[in-house]
């Protein structure tokens, strides 16, 4: 195959992974459709000694078959871990084209190269990663619940990147050409995606610690997917380890292996670009909610604001600056490619 043919391979993984991250984002939906009311025990159970349906869904092996006996309370519930199990088995599948995209998209270039040298491609990957790392955690920690949050990001994300980002597949400028770029790069990706996760964890605590304290009011009864959501505690958990994984890898890409490829590339470690100084300020944002979260009087509500204010940094990082500082910033040259600076004197549109 040519390199066209790859370049054109990408495209048309990419277009089909969003379609099948679509289906994967509509099969949750089923699943909050007949989630929406929150069986009890009782309802759920089948049969004495026998367990419920959900908890016979969940033995390895076995398929939720219902009893002539079966309430409508326990219809829903099969129903609901079904469509749950064909949403997770779409996103595995969309992530696969995800990769081959990824791949394809290096392999379009002349010369082939890693696949994360403008915007568009940057945007491909940093939403590969956050897929991943759900997959990767998701038996550990129990994530099927972030299924629609994902799948949803990923759609809005990819669709943006393609209609707004796009651009063909050509060679790296000149900066680019180390390997610290992959160093770099794969550092900051691990750690976007991690934060990612850790802010969805984050809004959906402070929504269900809402949902909770409006229930014990007795102000409205809980329903729906927030209804189902886990115990906020179990949520901030989740929240806390993601920041706590991200942060130290964040800290090497943003604060080590930036400045090092710097001095390769224009032969200084700091220079105060924009990019450089937003990635210090998303650092510092991270550092105050991992302190909060281990401070007693700033757990819960105040951390989980704390990491969201910390993710509109890291996302202002990847986006803004290439908008509102690009013609300032040195690491900022694929919104579009300006006389005045030619490519060669930029660096890259990236993470940090």
């Amino acid at each position: 195959m040519t390199a066209q043919d790859f370049a054109a391979l990408s495209n048309t993984a990419i277009a089909f992974a969003g379609v099948v991250y679509v289906l994967a984002f509509l099969s949750h939906l089923v699943e909050m459709t007949f989630g929406r009311r929150v069986p009890t025990a009782a309802d759920r159970r089948v049969h004495a000694g026998e367990g419920t349906a959900h908890e016979q869904s969940e033995r390895p092996g076995s398929v939720a078959t219902l009893p002539p006996t079966t309430t409508g309370a326990e219809v829903a519930a099969v129903r609901t871990e079904t469509f749950a199990r064909i949403g997770v088995a779409l996103t595995v599948v969309a992530a696969l084209l995800h990769a081959l995209a990824l791949v394809t998209r290096g392999l379009g270039a002349e010369p082939a190269r890693v696949p994360w040298g403008n915007m568009y491609e940057f945007s491909v990957a940093g939403t590969f990663g956050v897929t991943a790392l759900y997959l990767l955690l998701l038996r550990r920690y129990r994530l099927r619940w972030l299924g629609p949050v994902v799948t949803g990001f990923d759609v809005v994300v990819l669709m943006l990147a393609v209609l707004l980002l796009y651009e063909d597949a050509g060679p790296l400028v000149p900066a680019l050409n180390s390997y610290w770029l992959v160093i770099h790069v794969v550092a900051a990706i691990i750690a976007t995606g991690a934060f990612t996760v850790g802010g969805m964890a984050s809004l959906l605590f402070l929504l269900k610690q809402r949902a909770v304290a409006r229930e014990q009011q007795g102000r409205v009864r809980g329903t729906g997917y927030v209804a189902r959501l886990p115990e906020p505690a179990v949520l901030d958990r989740v929240a806390y380890r993601m920041h706590a994984f991200g942060f130290p890898i964040w800290t090497f890409a943003a604060l080590i292996a930036g400045p090092i490829w710097a001095e390769y590339a224009w032969g200084r470690y700091w220079g105060w670009d924009p990019k450089e100084v937003w990635a210090f300020i998303t650092w510092v944002a991270y550092a105050a909610y991992l302190h909060a979260r281990a401070t007693a009087g700033w757990r819960g509500r105040s951390a989980a604001i704390i990491a969201l204010v910390a993710l509109a940094t890291l996302l202002f990082n990847f986006i803004g600056i290439n908008f509102f500082f690009g013609d300032s910033s040195q690491h900022s040259y694929a919104a579009e490619l300006i006389v005045e600076h030619p490519p060669e004197d930029r660096a890259y549109s990236g993470f940090g």
